[in-house]
């Protein structure tokens, strides 16, 4: 499920915004990772909020450095802050962001109960993203990154990484 928290952007930002990508996962913009929580104008400088996906998470400083450098490229001054309540929750990757996970080669997150019966259950409910089957095991809680964990499809015996349910 995907939540629509409100969020305070100008629209005219939202094309610089979207050329910004999360360091770690190269095909999802930090729009659609929903991150950016407002982006407006104040006394000509573009205050940019946005919200780590975890607390610590070493991404944000480079994410952080890309909206400057996207900004600067078209000669706006911009500013970067972090914001970290509400915190950050899968809910916010959009449907655009999901697909995309999917594509890339990394399972989208289930709904937080199904990712615990995944993650702890050992139940066969997250989709393999080479071959769809759902014939698939937990090897690691930890993948590539934190908010990962690594599962291997037991039909087409590739691995593969789910983005696990934060909430």
């Amino acid at each position: 499920m995907t939540i629509e928290l409100e969020q305070h952007i100008d629209p005219q930002l939202v094309p610089i915004l979207e050329k910004v990508y999360d360091p770690e996962i190269p095909v999802l913009s930090i729009m659609d990772m929903g991150v950016v929580r407002s982006a407006k104008w104040i006394d000509n400088v573009v205050q940019v909020k946005i919200t780590p996906t975890y607390s610590g998470c070493p991404a944000m400083d480079v994410i952080g450095d890309d909206i400057v450098r996207a900004f600067e490229e078209v000669d706006i001054k911009a500013k970067v802050s972090l914001v970290l309540s509400p915190a950050w929750t899968t809910d916010w990757i959009t449907s655009k962001g999901r697909k995309a996970l999917e594509e890339y080669g990394i399972a989208a997150p289930l709904e937080e109960n199904a990712d615990k019966e995944a993650l702890l259950g050992g139940k066969k409910i997250v989709k393999c993203t080479h071959c769809g089957s759902k014939t698939t095991k937990l090897v690691s809680q930890f993948g590539s990154t934190a908010c990962k964990a690594l599962f291997q499809c037991e039909d087409c015996l590739e691995p593969f990484d789910y983005f696990k349910c934060l909430k």
